[in-house]
């Protein structure tokens, strides 16, 4: 999915009657979460903006991924490839991924504000639920409350939730994620790669693409 440039955070109010569409795979989720750290009145800025890693520290590769959230691209991408990435590369040391925040709009600003608003250490069960139901939230008449269901279910009530919607320091931190990547890379699409801070590959890669480059690097 093409990105000609970042959306303006806009106000909750925007998006509560908003429609979106984006194709994606269901995929089932149901992993519970840890305590997120959206429950205190006053979220950790630091904590919720800093990097997300998977896999071990002195992995030999290092992988960026650059997503949307409301990328069908990207949610194919986790429910295809992704799994058999973390199973032969990710879980076996040799590679260490880290998620890039790259939202395409300000629905996918929200998104990516609720994943940051938990534990990193819940961080990529979120992603899995958010991808997994990606139509369910982004397709519908009012999205905001579809995502208001989802925080729900990891355990962030309605006081917490609005604080997320509401904060527009997280919502500006989260662009200038996205900005950082589009100055440093380039990226112009998602979901994007940049392989050791060198080798940027463009696009829903398969495995067997994906793995022909790491094996390279």
């Amino acid at each position: 999915m093409i990105m000609p440039h970042f959306p303006v955070v806009v106000s909750r109010r925007v998006f509560l009657g908003h429609s979106a569409a984006y194709g994606c795979s269901l995929l089932a989720a149901s992993v519970p979460l840890a305590k997120p750290q959206a429950q205190d009145a006053a979220l950790d800025l630091e904590v919720a903006l800093a990097p997300r890693y998977v896999g071990a520290e002195d992995a030999p590769i290092n992988m960026a991924e650059f997503f949307s959230l409301t990328c069908s691209h990207c949610a194919t991408f986790h429910a295809t490839t992704y799994p058999r990435l973390k199973t032969e590369w990710i879980d076996t040391g040799r590679l260490r991924l880290e998620y890039r925040d790259y939202p395409l709009d300000g629905l996918a600003i929200y998104a990516h504000a609720l994943a940051r608003a938990v534990p990193p250490t819940a961080y990529a069960n979120m992603l899995d639920i958010l991808f997994s139901r990606q139509q369910q939230w982004a397709r519908a008449a009012q999205p905001l409350l579809e995502l208001q269901k989802i925080a729900r279910f990891a355990g962030i009530g309605g006081d917490a939730f609005r604080h997320i919607i509401d904060n527009r320091e997280l919502q500006t931190g989260i662009v200038e994620l996205a900005q950082q990547g589009l100055r440093r890379f380039n990226i112009r699409s998602t979901p994007s790669f940049v392989i050791n801070n060198r080798q940027l590959l463009e696009g829903n890669q398969s495995y067997d693409e994906l793995a022909s480059h790491l094996a390279d690097a």
